[in-house]
């Protein structure tokens, strides 16, 4: 598709002009959603960064349209793999960011928000994602009827966090599964 590196560069900032430029939502939201896209490549890496969409996607975490949580999610957590834009991440308060997201009635962007968690784990965060409020969503979604949800909450339970923390947490669930918590999203 491209003959040279430039080529790339100019077409993925052609991509966020157009989303700065446009007022028209359907717009909008298929330039982002390619903009997720190209953010699964590590090639583009380098030239996101430079235009800053790890902000823009944090940006539309906070939007009323689903669509564009949902495919800011889904950028998130593709750049969250990279060091760099995981500590962009970090610095802009996005673990709440993210976590405001475990309540949206999409599982697209759930598994976003429950995946991109995960990669923001370090030494540094690890308190601020396996906080006690977190770890009772992830185990309501442990329960889901959904095999993506329910697995994926099952991994982050076992890989991010201490028995004695999971135990802790269910501990003080214990009665309260169905009337408490976040909602489980829709299919």
């Amino acid at each position: 598709m491209w003959k040279k590196s430039s080529d790339r560069f100019e077409y993925l900032q052609t991509l966020v002009t157009e989303f700065q430029d446009t007022d028209i939502e359907e717009a909008k939201e298929q330039v982002l959603a390619n903009l997720a896209n190209f953010a699964y490549d590590p090639k583009n890496m380098e030239y996101l960064k430079q235009l800053q969409v790890t902000d823009l996607f944090l940006d539309m975490l906070t939007e009323e349209n689903e669509n564009f949580v949902e495919f800011g999610m889904g950028g998130l957590c593709n750049l969250s793999m990279d060091p760099e834009c995981r500590d962009i991440i970090l610095q802009n308060s996005g673990i709440s960011l993210v976590t405001n997201c475990l309540s949206s009635q999409r599982e697209e962007t759930v598994l976003s928000a429950i995946t991109t968690l995960m990669s923001l784990l370090t030494p540094l965060s690890r308190s601020e994602i396996t906080h006690p409020s977190i770890l009772h969503c992830m185990l309501r979604f442990s329960l889901s009827e959904s095999p993506r949800l329910r697995n994926l909450a099952a991994v982050f339970l076992q890989d991010c966090c201490t028995e004695e923390q999971v135990a802790q947490a269910e501990q003080q669930m214990q009665g309260q599964q169905t009337a408490v918590g976040i909602p489980l999203p829709q299919d």
